[in-house]
């Protein structure tokens, strides 16, 4: 790993007696816990090294080399053995100290109160393991205590650092359908940035600075404050309700969406005008058909308790910390929890509609990642996935030659190959020899026009005649690619910022019945993410099925890496 050299220049300033820099006996005198945690910092390395004031002067020069001692680097080097990029560091600025120094006092504040509210991220705070890190400022007797505390320092920063600003967790260790690149930060840059930083700035600016972000982490707390009080109430038992009932499930109902801020208080016990309006909201909220009525799948979702929604906010918190990258002014993001593909520039959605995504089986499932989509292809062959002819169509043509006859079987040198001229039988998955294509027309799998970002696991964004599909409310059913529901007016907006009038260009294209490809001019990220909790830009969260159960797998490992949320009723 090639390593920059560190941007700041060690501190040549004269260094006074520790005892005047860390704090007074007086301060050491007060409780812990009546003493902010700055000053817990600070009095935690004085008192080993107090210096009477008739000794000042020979003490300063004693003091003043204290840290670059043999015996200080050694137990930097010891402390660091096991971590290169700490060690790096302290080799690159000659052992410089940044945490426990005379000068750290506010490095060492901002630190310790960043770790000390780690849990309002949803982070796992005993992994920093803060308590243990102030015995050890505290026991501070010798110099190879303090060299031991600064790498102690130093680990703990780089942990927070990067749990709280690209995630806590490597996702495809939890699921293998995750296969997103994490931007993880070089760990000898982040130690030279907060050296030469605003330190309180800097530990603040390390979490994501999305709205979103924001809006995640207040619903948390405000779901924790929520779950504190009791939750949302006593869950509706009936099966389903319409409007004009009335009785004691009505109520039920009434009560929860009163708690759920979507239905103002009211004595009313039947299910009126007012109750049908709360429960389109709600659906509308939670990707349900907005029928005002509350079937089995409305009451499902009204029934899922605080709890559960409070997962789904720290598992999206984790989510947005992975990609706390620039994502691109404009870009597209497919969120496939909600079955939608939006097209948004500077931060705000100019495009909508809804797709079709992968079906839950084990190598159907939409994969998370970002790309560059580069072109589109207008009237597109089908090149149909090895994949799918070995386990799909070569068993139908072996039991019948002229099976899905609407495909061409094609040799390794694009020829379409007669049905008649092959022994289907003859062949296992593993041995055929052959490729088979679907050629442009209006009953393309793809439709007419696929938008491609070329990557390893061959997803992209596509037309397809099976119109149906976009009616459904759960909409889990291709073999991986997106299907997307205006396919056509997705084109035009791509297609705007080039030509004058995309719609006619298109058109054209399209009218010609040939294979074209259409490059971007300007590429375009795509991300395809995995939201079963979204913000809207006016702050209400909206909740998406956990579809492939993803974040459920999710939120065990964030609770067995050691987050913890307070064990309440819902």
């Amino acid at each position: 790993m090639t390593i920059s050299p560190p941007r700041f220049a060690p501190r040549t300033r004269a260094r006074r007696p520790l005892a005047v820099l860390f704090g007074t006996a007086a301060l050491l005198t007060l409780p812990l816990a009546a003493l902010p945690v700055a000053a817990v910092a600070q009095s935690s390395l004085s008192a080993p090294v107090q210096t009477a004031p008739a000794q000042t002067t020979a003490a300063e020069g004693t003091v003043r080399g204290l840290a670059k001692t043999a015996a200080f680097k050694q137990a930097i080097a010891a402390a660091a053995a096991e971590d290169e990029a700490i060690a790096t560091f302290y080799r690159q600025t000659d052992y410089q100290q940044i945490f426990t120094g005379p000068d750290d006092a506010a490095r060492r504040e901002a630190l310790l109160s960043a770790l000390a509210t780690a849990g309002d991220h949803a982070l796992p705070v005993a992994r920093y393991d803060l308590n243990g890190l102030m015995q050890t400022l505290r026991d501070v007797r010798s110099q190879r205590d303090l060299g031991r505390a600064e790498v102690a320092a130093a680990r703990a920063f780089l942990s927070y650092a990067r749990d709280v600003q690209t995630g806590a967790l490597e996702p495809s260790r939890v699921d293998s359908g995750i296969v997103r690149d994490i931007p993880r930060r070089d760990p000898v840059t982040l130690l030279q940035d907060f050296a030469e930083a605003q330190p309180r700035a800097y530990m603040r600016g390390l979490a994501p600075r999305t709205p979103e972000y924001a809006r995640l982490m207040k619903e948390k707390m405000r779901l924790q404050r929520l779950i504190a009080a009791g939750g949302w109430g006593e869950a509706v038992r009936s099966g389903a309700l319409k409007p004009g009932a009335e009785g004691a499930e009505v109520i039920a109902l009434r009560n929860r969406l009163i708690a759920m801020d979507y239905l103002p208080r009211t004595v009313s016990v039947s299910y009126d005008a007012a109750m049908q309006q709360a429960v389109q909201r709600f659906q509308a909220d939670h990707g349900l058909e907005t029928d005002g009525v509350a079937g089995p799948s409305t009451l499902q979702e009204v029934n899922v308790p605080a709890s559960k929604r409070l997962e789904s906010v720290v598992v999206a918190m984790e989510r947005e910390r992975w990609l706390n990258f620039d994502r691109g002014s404009r870009h597209v993001l497919v969120n496939i929890a909600d079955f939608s593909a939006k097209i948004v520039d500077d931060g705000e959605v100019t495009f909508r509609t809804r797709s079709v995504v992968g079906a839950d089986a084990s190598d159907r499932r939409t994969p998370e990642f970002s790309d560059q989509m580069e072109h589109m292809v207008i009237n597109p062959t089908w090149h149909i996935p090895r994949s799918i002819v070995t386990k799909e169509y070569l068993p139908q043509m072996q039991r019948n030659p002229n099976a899905v006859s609407h495909l061409n079987v094609v040799d390794n040198r694009g020829r379409v190959v007669p049905r008649g001229a092959v022994n289907f039988r003859a062949y296992t998955a593993r041995t055929f020899p052959f490729a088979m294509k679907q050629p442009p027309s209006q009953t393309n799998a793809l439709g007419l026009v696929k938008f491609m970002f070329p990557n390893k696991y061959n997803i992209y964004l596509h037309d397809t005649p099976s119109k149906s599909l976009f009616a459904r409310e759960s909409r889990a059913f291709s073999h991986g690619c997106v299907r997307l529901g205006d396919p056509f007016d997705f084109a035009y907006a791509l297609l705007a910022p080039q030509t004058d009038n995309p719609e006619a260009f298109f058109q054209a294209k399209l009218r010609s019945g040939q294979e074209t490809t259409v490059k971007l001019v300007q590429p375009v990220p795509v991300h395809l993410i995995y939201r079963t909790a979204v913000a809207e830009p006016q702050g209400k969260i909206n909740f998406r099925r956990d579809v492939y159960g993803r974040d459920a797998r999710l939120f065990d490992a964030l609770v067995a890496a050691g987050v913890v949320l307070s064990d309440l009723e819902s």
